[in-house]
C-alpha cells in the first residue's frame, strides 16, 4: 500500500513540473548568480572587458607568464628553517660530479638488473633444486606422513611395516618361505 502511494505521489509531482510540460508552456526564470548581478550588460560589453593580450613573464618577456610561479625563497627568506642553498633539484653540478653520479647509478642499475634476471631464471626453472620443487617435496612428505600415521592408528601396522608391505606388493621383496 505505501509503495503504491509513494509511486502515485512521485508521478503527480513529476507531472506538475515544467520539465514534463510541452515546450510552449515552459517558462524559465532567471536566477541571479550573485546579489551584484555579475552578468549585467550585453555580450559585447562583457567581451570588451576581457584582456585578450597574454600575460608575459616579467623575467623574460619573450615567454608567457607561468601560473603558480611564486618566489618561495623570497617569501620565507627570514625563516631560519627555510633552506635556500644546496637544495636538491636546484644544485648546479659540474661535469665531473655528474659523470661520477652517472657511473655509480649505472653500477647500481647493473647490479639490480642481474638480481632481477636471476630471479626470473629461478622462477622459470621447473626441475632440479628450485624453490617450487622443494615446496612440493615438503608438502608431499607432510601429506604422506599424516597418511602413514592415520593408517597406523586404524590398522595397527607401524610405518616401517607399511613400507615393507608396499615393497612386497610391488615385488621388490620376495615372499617369506
Amino acid at each position: 500500500m505505501t509503495k503504491n502511494l509513494t509511486f502515485l505521489l512521485a508521478a503527480i509531482a513529476a507531472a506538475g513540473t515544467s520539465a514534463f510540460a510541452p515546450a510552449q508552456q515552459r517558462h524559465f526564470t532567471k536566477i541571479p548568480s550573485s546579489p551584484t548581478q555579475l552578468f549585467e550588460g550585453t555580450a559585447a560589453d562583457r567581451a570588451s572587458e576581457v584582456d585578450v593580450e597574454p600575460q608575459m613573464n616579467p623575467d623574460n618577456p619573450n615567454l608567457p607568464a607561468l601560473k603558480g610561479d611564486y618566489d618561495w625563497d623570497a617569501e620565507f627568506a627570514a625563516d631560519p628553517d627555510w633552506i635556500t642553498e644546496n637544495v636538491p633539484g636546484k644544485i648546479v653540478v659540474n661535469e665531473v660530479d655528474l659523470a661520477a653520479q652517472v657511473t655509480e647509478l649505472s653500477k647500481i642499475e647493473e647490479k639490480y638488473r642481474k638480481i632481477r634476471l636471476d630471479q626470473e631464471y629461478t622462477k622459470a626453472r621447473i626441475i632440479g633444486f628450485v624453490p617450487m620443487a622443494e615446496t612440493y617435496n615438503g608438502r608431499f612428505a607432510m601429506f604422506f606422513l599424516v597418511v602413514g600415521l592415520l593408517t597406523e592408528y586404524w590398522t595397527g601396522i607401524t610405518i616401517p611395516g607399511q613400507i615393507e608391505e608396499m615393497a612386497r606388493v610391488g615385488g621388490f621383496i620376495g615372499p617369506d618361505y
